[in-house]
C-alpha cells in the first residue's frame, strides 16, 4: 500500500470517526481526551491489522479492494443503512447524477451475452447524429478492443471533455464488416422530466424520474407547456423515483402549496430544528392534483408527496414509499471519493 493511500486510509478513518463523534458539527458537542484516545487507538489497531493481512495472506492482496469494498463500507454499515463510501467511479456519477449532465457521446448502453451493445442513442445527440442506432454491438472504442471489458468500463472510454473525439467500431446486424463512427463528445442532460403530455384532453401528465439540479426549471417549464391552469387535472408520476437533492424538493412542493406552508423539516443530534416552508407558492395554481408512487419512490420524492398529502393539496396513488425519512449530506474526500 503505498503512502498516498496509507494516508488516505488513516484520514478517512480518522474524520469518519469524528463525524460518528459529532466533532465535526461545531461547538455544541466536544469530544473528551478519552474519546480522543480511543479513536486514535481504533486507528493503530487498523493499521496493524492491514500490515499483517499484507505480510502473511497466502495470495497478494488488492489493498485498494480490501479498504474501499471491505473495511470502509463495514464500517459505515455499523452506522445505519444508508450511510454510503463512493469510490472514485461511484462518486462520478453521482455527482453527474446530481449536475443532471455528463460529457459523452449520449446513448445508453448495456450487457447483451458478454457483449456491449447499444440500447437507444439520445435524438441529436452526438451518438445519434453520427448514425449509431440501437442494436449495435461495440467492438471497439478508440483501438481498444471491447472484449473482456464490462459494460461500466465501456461507457467510462465512451465518456470524456466535451469537443474530444472519439472512434466506435461497431457490429450491426446485416452487415458483413464492422461500422466505424467518429463521434465528437458534447454535453449530455440528464432530464429528470423524463415526459410531459396530455393523456386526453384537459388531463395533465409529467413523469418524474430524479432530483437533480436542473428539476425545478424543468417542472416549470413542463407545467408551462401543459398550459396547467387551464387544466382539470394533473397527474404527476414519481413511480421509482430515489430521490435527490434536498433543495430540489422544496423547490417542486413549492410550486403546488399555497405561500407560507410548510414543506419538511428536519433535525440533527448537532444542528437545530430547521424548517422548510413555501416561498413563492402556487400562484393561484389549483389544479387538482394526483401523484403516482411506489415502494421505490424514496427520498426527496417522500417529501414531495407527503407535503402534498399533509396540506390535502392532492391524492397519493399507488403503493406504500420506500420509507427513508432522513436528509444525507455528500462530503467529498480525497482521491476523488465521497462518503453519504
Amino acid at each position: 500500500m503505498n503512502q498516498n493511500r496509507r494516508g488516505f486510509v488513516i484520514v478517512f478513518t480518522v474524520l469518519v470517526a469524528s463525524a460518528v463523534f459529532g466533532w465535526i458539527y461545531g461547538p455544541s458537542v466536544r469530544a473528551t481526551s478519552t474519546a480522543t484516545q480511543d479513536s486514535q487507538s481504533s486507528v493503530r489497531e487498523f493499521t496493524t491489522v492491514l500490515d499483517v493481512v499484507q505480510a502473511n495472506y497466502a495470495e497478494p492482496v488488492d489493498v485498494d479492494k480490501e479498504v474501499y469494498q471491505g473495511a470502509i463500507p463495514g464500517m459505515l454499515r455499523v452506522l445505519d443503512p444508508h450511510s454510503n463510501f463512493f469510490d472514485a467511479r461511484q462518486f462520478a456519477l453521482l455527482r453527474e447524477d446530481q449536475r443532471g449532465k455528463y460529457y459523452g457521446v449520449g446513448m445508453i448502453v448495456a450487457p447483451r451475452e458478454n457483449h456491449t451493445v447499444v440500447m437507444a442513442p439520445y435524438v441529436g445527440a452526438p451518438a445519434y447524429n453520427a448514425g449509431l442506432r440501437p442494436g449495435d454491438m461495440i467492438v471497439k472504442v478508440d483501438e481498444k478492443a471491447t472484449d473482456g471489458l464490462t459494460t461500466s468500463e465501456v461507457a467510462d472510454l465512451l465518456k470524456g471533455p466535451k469537443g474530444t473525439v472519439v472512434k466506435i467500431v461497431v457490429t450491426r446486424e446485416g452487415f458483413n464488416d464492422p461500422l466505424s463512427f467518429t463521434v465528437t463528445r458534447g454535453e449530455i442532460p440528464r432530464h429528470s422530466v423524463d415526459i410531459a403530455f396530455l393523456l386526453k384532453p384537459g388531463i395533465g401528465y409529467i413523469r418524474l424520474s430524479s432530483f437533480n439540479e436542473t428539476t425545478d426549471r424543468e417542472i416549470e417549464e413542463a407545467l408551462k407547456q401543459l398550459n396547467v391552469s387551464n387544466l382539470d387535472g394533473l397527474i404527476l408520476d414519481m413511480r421509482g423515483n430515489p430521490g435527490g437533492l434536498l433543495n430540489e424538493a422544496v423547490a417542486v412542493s413549492d410550486m403546488f402549496l399555497e405561500k407560507g406552508q410548510l414543506i419538511v423539516s428536519h433535525r440533527g443530534r448537532t444542528s437545530p430544528n430547521r424548517g422548510y416552508t413555501a416561498v413563492r407558492g402556487n400562484q393561484g395554481m389549483n389544479t387538482p392534483l394526483v401523484i403516482l408512487v411506489n415502494n421505490n419512490s424514496a427520498s426527496a420524492t417522500e417529501i414531495v408527496s407527503g407535503a402534498v398529502q399533509d396540506h390535502d393539496r392532492g391524492l397519493i396513488v399507488g403503493e406504500t414509499t420506500f420509507g427513508k425519512g432522513l436528509v444525507q449530506t455528500v462530503q467529498p474526500l480525497s482521491e476523488n471519493t465521497g462518503l453519504a
